[in-house]
Order: C-alpha cells, then structure tokens, then sequence
C-alpha cells in the first residue's frame, strides 16, 4: 500500500514471520522450521474490511494469530493504533488484547460446554473489568444478544442448546463484550449452511455500519470475499503475492495464482470468466519451499529467473504484486508471452 494509507492504517504489519521448529531426536534438537508466514506486510485501515484468501495450508490462519500474538514471532512489526505489539511485554500487551478478538471457525469448539452463554459473554468482561456488578454484565449480555439477533433470555441456555448459527453469533457477541476496534474473523463462515452463511455476513455488515469496527477476514471463500471486502491479500505457501482493492483484484488480477483462483470460482455469466489456465500439482511443503518464486512449480508462466530469484513485491497504483511478469499495463499473463516457458 502507499505510505498515505499505512499511516492511517489502525493494523500495520510490516514484515512479519512466524516460522515453526521442527525437533527431532533425544534431545530434541532443531533440524527445520515450518516456514508458516514469511515476511508479509499488511494493513487494515480503521472501519474496513481486509480479507486474506488462499488454499487450505497456505498460512492465513497463522498470520491471523500472529498478529493477534497467540503464536510466537520470530520477526516484523504488529504496528496496532501507533504501537509496536512485538515490543510490548505479556502484561504491557494486555490493554491491546481487548482491543483486538477473534472469531473462529467452529463455534462449538471455541465455546466452554459446561458455561451457559451468559458466562460465557460476561467472561471477557470480568477480565477486563466491564460492568461494576454482575447485574450490569448480565444487562449487557442481553443487549449484545439483542445485537447479534438473540432472544436475551436464551443466556442462561448451554451451547449444545444452539444451531450452528446461533453459535457463532454467540462467539460475535462474546468478541463484542469488550468493545473491540479490530475483529479477526477466522473461516468464520464457511462451517455454515449457505443462507446462514448470508445472514451473517449480513450481521457482521450491520455491525461495521455501527460501530466502525475493522475487519481482517480470513477465508478460501471468494464469493464471500467479493461480497464483505474492501481490500484483498492473497497468499500462497506463507506470503502474500498481490494485495489491493477488492474490485481491482476481481477485474484484473495480475499474479498468476490469483488468476487461477479467480478462474476456478464458478460463475453463470460466460462473459465473467476468466481465461487463466488451472493452477496444477500439489503446494510445496512449508518446511522446504522451492527456491526462487515459491510459486513456480506451479506456475504456467514461470521463466528461469522465476526458478533462481525471489520476486519482491512491486507497487502498482493502489495494489502490490510479487511477481516477475507484472507490469502497469496488464495482468502478470500477458507479460508472460516473451521468455514464458512451461515447467
């Protein structure tokens, strides 16, 4: 992004990686790493929606609890509000917790099955001292409830009591008990029937409207990308190779993957399609990524620059690509024609 919207930006990430150990033997010495997230940048203007799309492995979700500090980072910046959270302590770091939650993608697992919902919401409030009694948390649980939808005198019901819906707007209650200004939202709707999947996209819509709440949406779902989003990044195997506005990526990608992810959503109108050959083989482990552009095993355009050197990520007007063949007047396709050869 440029500098005039990093600035503004309430997330700035800048860098980061979060590379796993692997161990073996007795005692358990380090021989690889889980290279999970490498060297990313992102950011999420206050009041805005950021969705990071790509396949199942590719490290969404472990950038997304990086960035919230639930995993260890080995390098970047977490630039929240002003504020480097890498540089923070546990205990200097727990004002920002409440103001960054989460949303994960199975409700039922992330809720206590021996809490009745009322506790469950007004937990994070007793931690981050909300409500002076429990008469006033147990006001407000019913005022969240109202929010997401909920009758209010459903709290006192355990989650098993639920549906699946009603379960994650629970969890989209609970991240609201403590008056969040950023909400990860992890797949948080793809374990949902289609029409639920609508009403809560809808609801997380309504809520942004109101509260000016920023969202950072981590999802393989392109259609629910295109309908919430406002900027898109798109990863493959720990880094982000095209980032932009949402409308941008849809009608001009210019990274190759992103063509063939956009080529493989399905669409009724012949004249919406892409042209973009399939992306085809398997993802390379994370724990050896090929050498040079980490997409070129599987890359229909890949040179023998691709194979040797590592893209940096080029700025295009109001997106960033990390690909050797883009170029201002096209898609990264169309660069390809001279020098392109197969794998």
């Amino acid at each position: 992004m440029n500098s005039g919207s990093r600035d503004s930006a309430l997330l700035s990430v800048e860098g980061l990686r979060t590379w796993f150990p692997i161990r073996q033997g007795l005692f358990r010495r380090t021989v690889g790493w889980v290279q999970a997230v490498t060297d990313i940048d992102l950011d999420v203007p206050a009041g805005t929606t950021v969705a990071l799309v790509g396949e199942s492995g590719c490290g969404k979700t472990t950038a997304g609890r990086s960035i919230l500090r639930l995993e260890q980072v080995q390098a970047g910046r977490i630039v929240f509000d002003g504020v480097d959270l890498c540089a923070l302590s546990p205990a200097e770091l727990l004002p920002y917790r409440r103001q960054m939650q989460i949303v994960f993608q199975d409700p039922m697992a992330s809720l206590n099955p021996r809490m009745r919902i009322r506790d469950t919401i007004a937990e994070g409030m007793r931690s981050f001292g909300i409500g002076a009694t429990n008469a006033e948390r147990t006001q407000r649980v019913a005022h969240l409830l109202e929010r997401v939808q909920l009758d209010p005198m459903q709290m006192w019901r355990y989650p098993h009591e639920f549906s699946g819906g009603q379960r994650q707007r629970i969890c989209i209650a609970r991240a609201l008990a403590v008056d969040p200004r950023l909400i990860v939202c992890d797949e948080a709707v793809s374990a949902l029937d289609v029409s639920i999947q609508a009403q809560i996209l809808n609801l997380l819509a309504d809520l942004q409207d109101e509260l000016g709440l920023a969202y950072l949406f981590i999802t393989h779902d392109l259609g629910v990308v295109r309908y919430l989003a406002d900027r898109v990044a798109v990863m493959y195997l720990g880094q982000i190779v095209e980032s932009g506005p949402t409308e941008q990526i849809f009608s001009s990608p210019q990274h190759p993957y992103t063509q063939a992810l956009l080529a493989a959503v399905p669409s009724a109108d012949p004249g919406r399609r892409s042209g973009a050959p399939p992306v085809s083989g398997d993802v390379p482990s994370p724990s050896s990524p090929p050498p040079g552009c980490r997409f070129h095993t599987r890359c229909p355009h890949v040179t023998e620059r691709c194979r040797r050197e590592m893209p940096q990520p080029v700025s295009l007007d109001d997106r960033v690509i990390r690909c050797f063949l883009a170029s201002p007047g096209g898609g990264a396709a169309e660069g390809a024609g001279q020098g392109g050869e197969n794998p």
